[in-house]
């Protein structure tokens, strides 16, 4: 004996509105995942590009923890400067990097432990430097003027140097700074 289906029709609104509702999801997921997509695929974003737009969020300001002396050979002194000291793997690291400015008369000491061949890059640094490279005699061995910000370029000591210090582009010219001439420290 057959039974005979009764229609109900508060069954089918539901059926019909949960249909709906996948259908809406599907459609949904489908133009996030083509919008995601086409964002990822529309134009690729280069590693420096990513890191400086970074660094416009990071700032770091100059703390100083000591005095640096630019002398010539006979031991008159050139010019001074107040100076930050990166004497620990992490702080010779980082650097002067996200830097957006410095005074004239600051800069950057790293300190290492030997006297050896150093390189030093300008990767994440915004501010264009001059690199001095210091032996352990504590004179001036090699001069990279004016290192372009964010490049990723090597600028190798010519010397063995024990030493190093960044100051602002141009700070080397300004006050005839020149390999040959020495450098004294003290810290705060």
């Amino acid at each position: 004996m057959a039974k005979n289906k009764v229609h109900n029709p508060k069954k089918q609104n539901n059926k019909n509105r949960l249909m709906q509702i996948v259908v809406l999801l599907v459609i949904a997921a489908s133009l996030g995942y083509l919008v995601l997509s086409n964002l990822l695929t529309s134009k690729e974003v280069s590693n420096s590009e990513v890191d400086k737009t970074m660094n416009s969020k990071i700032t770091y300001t100059f703390q100083k923890e000591g005095e640096l002396v630019f002398a010539n050979s006979n031991g008159g002194t050139i010019s001074k400067i107040d100076i930050e000291i990166a004497d620990d793997d992490t702080q010779r690291q980082v650097g002067l990097m996200m830097r957006r400015n410095m005074k004239l008369d600051q800069g950057m000491l790293f300190l290492f432990e030997e006297e050896t061949y150093q390189s030093f890059w300008m990767k994440n640094t915004i501010l264009p430097l001059d690199i001095i490279y210091v032996n352990s005699q504590k004179e001036i061995v090699t001069i990279y003027k004016n290192a372009k910000p964010y490049s990723e370029e090597s600028l190798p000591s010519s010397k063995p140097a024990q030493y190093v210090v960044e100051v602002n582009a141009g700070y080397t010219d300004q006050f005839g700074i020149n390999e040959g001439d020495k450098v004294v420290w003290r810290r705060d």
